[in-house]
């Protein structure tokens, strides 16, 4: 039997740690701090197609990304787990300029061919829209696609943790290599997987290399409705706002991209308060709601936007990815599930060399 340590259980460890318990061979063990975690923080949009990104490696990622959410669901189900991390409830893309919906819509239908996920894709008016999310103000035309999800990370990770039936140990830890073994707490493995996100340099760094990925800063304010919101669509207008409804009238809104931050995870309500004024302008109903919570996580990015995901150079039994930026939730299970085909010897639906892990991971010389 092999001894695996999977350090980071957000939503690349989590998903790693369910797939890899699935084969016997392996004794799998999840070291997770809790604090700061980009997962636990997160209600994420699962709707990438409309994006304008020129990169073609990541869009290849985060189109997959959306689509290997049905296979994970089924896969939960199958083994008897409750899936109500994810809803299909649809998303609305609004725009500043309205005339710029006909574009996004003609980008979006060509990429339904190979991603029939979108589902249903419509131009609507306020008052068409008012039938799916009432109430909506601040446009006059948005664009619906009826396959956009909603995902609430810390769920999904807690979900995926549990069906994984992995020990889980809350401890911070660090990586130490003894005469070619690799030791985590004090006990020696065979292979690690490094699911860090944004704290990755930390466990590298002491090893000697330099690791391109800096942390982002992001926040989200939760609210209590009186609301039926079960099946509202969640909202994209442009720039950082997202407006995502989740079941039993509580509502997300979010999330801050806060650079030069560091690691810092107090609550800035000045932030937060300036988040809300926007979301006011389209959702006004929102002053009657009551704040029941807010959340601090932060965001891996490489220096240029791109993730990576593979074996680390020079270590032939560690593996790490990192730098999923805002995208994580769409892209994170996908890259978890790739890791641990790798560590099996198996190919995935992602090439590893388009998200070449030494460009970004380098020995110091």
């Amino acid at each position: 039997m092999k001894k695996v340590a999977i350090i980071g259980a957000g939503i690349v460890g989590s998903t790693a740690a369910y797939y890899l318990s699935k084969n016997p061979v392996y004794q799998v063990t999840v070291f997770d701090h809790g604090i700061g975690q980009a997962t636990k923080a997160a209600a994420g949009i699962i709707s990438p197609w409309f994006s304008k990104r020129r990169n073609k490696a990541w869009y290849r990622m985060a189109r997959l990304g959306a689509d290997f959410y049905l296979d994970l669901i089924a896969d939960l189900q199958k083994d008897g787990f409750a899936t109500e991390f994810y809803q299909q409830t649809g998303v609305f893309l609004l725009k500043k300029k309205e005339e710029s919906l006909e574009a996004l819509y003609d980008l979006a239908d060509q990429r339904r061919k190979e991603s029939p996920l979108i589902g249903d894709l419509r131009l609507l008016s306020r008052a068409e829209a008012a039938e799916y999310f009432p109430n909506l103000k601040g446009f006059d035309r948005l664009l619906y696609a009826s396959g956009g999800a909603r995902v609430e990370g810390s769920l999904l990770t807690q979900t995926l943790l549990t069906a994984s039936g992995a020990e889980v140990i809350q401890k911070k830890v660090s990586l130490d290599i003894r005469d070619g073994a690799f030791w985590v707490d004090s006990c020696c493995f065979d292979q690690v997987i490094l699911a860090t996100g944004a704290w990755l340099p930390e466990f590298l760094s002491p090893l000697g290399y330099q690791v391109d990925i800096r942390p982002q800063k992001g926040q989200f304010r939760d609210y209590q409705t009186a609301l039926v919101t079960d099946d509202y669509p969640v909202v994209m207008p442009e720039g950082e706002l997202d407006i995502i409804p989740f079941q039993n009238g509580k509502i997300s809104m979010g999330a801050t991209h806060e650079n030069e931050m560091g690691y810092a995870l107090k609550v800035d309500q000045v932030m937060l308060d300036k988040m809300e004024q926007e979301a006011l302008y389209y959702f006004p109903r929102l002053s009657q709601a009551k704040v029941v919570s807010e959340r601090v996580g932060i965001r891996a990015y490489t220096s240029d936007f791109s993730p990576f995901f593979g074996k680390v150079p020079d270590l032939s039994q560690v593996f790490a990815a990192s730098g999923l930026g805002s995208s994580g939730l769409t892209t994170g299970p996908l890259i978890g599930y790739h890791l641990v085909q790798i560590i099996q010897g198996k190919n995935g639906s992602l090439n590893p060399a388009d998200y070449p892990i030494e460009i970004y991971i380098k020995k110091e010389k």
